[in-house]
């Protein structure tokens, strides 16, 4: 049974794993790690387990019935005629139930039960913001490698024109070996970086691979110009008080307060007494006895209330409540640590989000006046005001300049994301907002 239950995710996950490789969403991709992935799985499976249990927890509210059934057969032999009763037997039939009146503890344990399907939704939730985050890092982090890789690949070319250009004036003798000898170490340096970026590209894209569950996959690039969101509200109060309401690590430990609250309450009942509805029926068919050899059959049905009230328990209830009022006074506490936490984290996501934006537009104007700064240091080169490492400089500053505005652009896509995830809000629709930034 468990095969046939597994055996639609190992096809989706094979599926996946044999898709030709071609440009994806962002949402495709997360959509394909929510299949995939194992930490998403696990706490998937978790959930079910925890809804589960949740179920038990009302049993102890419900009537419970049982049905018994046997049969014994006896034989006597006697030397005296008048005592050989040679055999005889009976079968018996008993249905019982029994239905709780007043048990205190048990409503408490029913109420536990449902705090901990609401535990497990915050949980999940949890982890569905985590697989989100994890996949747009992965995304963006192949994005950036991508984009570096082409950076240094131009700034390899430019280089190379430069070394050529450097070697001709060196030829006619309008310049130095050392003009030659600086751009051979600029183009070699060049050279090792497009090694590393290689290198660090083909790295970030396994680890896409990897949580994603696609083989070769391949992000979509932003579109151009790029015209980032800005962050709705602007203020960061509005972000921190939604926090501490919808947050599932919150809501989590509020749960478990209220958990710790019942527990308290299951203690305290220990002192209440216990009512119990309770009912039988009986049928026996005795095929003669000892007494007897007709058959004959007695039916026999029950009904009471057991009553039970705990006198002395030799204080273990007393210190029971004890326990449970502590850790009720531990879990206020891991409320109180968990908002502030929370709170402080979606501040510093709020900041991060609003200096990247800062850092893209300087980065903006940073990269027209590099590129100015090097048109004309390209001209000066020209005439002879300006010599060969001036150029190779401005566009080393150019390039990395370039590389630079890139990182922050998806650092500024993901901040908004984790900004969502710090204050518990990141849905899956806000993934929609970023596939609209992206090639088609």
């Amino acid at each position: 049974m468990n095969t046939l239950r597994l055996l639609p995710l190992t096809l989706a996950i094979t599926a996946a794993m044999t898709l030709p490789a071609q440009a994806q969403s962002l949402v495709d991709l997360y959509q394909s790690a929510k299949v995939y992935d194992a930490s998403y799985q696990s706490a998937k499976s978790q959930y079910d387990a925890t809804l589960a249990r949740g179920e038990q927890a009302k049993a102890g509210l419900l009537p419970t019935v049982g049905l018994g059934l046997g049969a014994n057969r006896t034989d006597v032999s006697s030397n005296t005629a008048q005592f050989d009763r040679g055999g005889f037997g009976n079968q018996s039939a008993t249905l019982s139930a029994s239905q709780p009146l007043y048990r205190p503890a048990n409503v408490a344990t029913a109420e536990q039960g449902k705090k901990q399907a609401a535990l497990a939704q915050a949980q999940l939730l949890a982890a569905d913001q985590d697989l989100i985050v994890r996949v747009s890092q992965a995304y963006f982090d192949v994005l950036a490698a991508q984009d570096s890789l082409d950076f240094v690949k131009a700034q390899k070319s430019a280089v190379s024109e430069q070394l050529a250009s450097a070697k001709r004036n060196f030829e006619v003798g309008t310049s130095t070996i050392t003009d030659t000898r600086e751009a051979q170490a600029r183009f070699d340096l060049v050279l090792a970086q497009e090694i590393a970026a290689e290198n660090d590209l083909r790295v970030k894209k396994l680890a896409l691979d990897q949580v994603s569950g696609r083989m070769g996959a391949a992000p979509n690039p932003l579109l151009a110009p790029v015209a980032l969101p800005a962050v709705v509200p602007e203020d960061v109060t509005p972000w921190v008080t939604q926090s501490e309401e919808i947050h599932p690590v919150v809501q989590q430990a509020r749960l478990a307060l209220e958990v710790a609250q019942l527990e308290t309450q299951k203690a305290q009942a220990g002192h209440k007494p216990t009512l119990d509805l309770t009912g039988s029926y009986n049928i026996t068919q005795n095929n003669g006895s000892t007494n007897t050899s007709a058959d004959y059959r007695t039916n026999a049905a029950t009904v009471g209330l057991n009553f039970n009230l705990p006198l002395f328990a030799g204080f273990a209830i007393q210190n029971r409540i004890k326990e449970t009022v502590a850790l009720e006074e531990k879990s206020r506490a891991d409320l109180d640590a968990a908002t502030r936490n929370v709170a402080q984290g979606t501040r510093a996501a709020f900041f991060g989000v609003q200096s990247g934006l800062g850092q893209v537009k300087a980065l903006e104007a940073a990269e027209a006046s590099s590129q100015s700064a090097l048109d004309a240091t390209k001209l000066g080169y020209q005439v002879g005001v300006r010599i060969n490492i001036d150029v190779l400089n401005a566009q080393t500053t150019l390039f990395d300049t370039k590389a630079r505005l890139a990182k922050a652009r998806y650092d500024v896509l993901l901040g908004n994301l984790k900004l969502r995830q710090a204050n518990g809000s990141l849905k899956e629709n806000d993934l929609n907002a970023v596939n609209a930034l992206l090639v088609k």
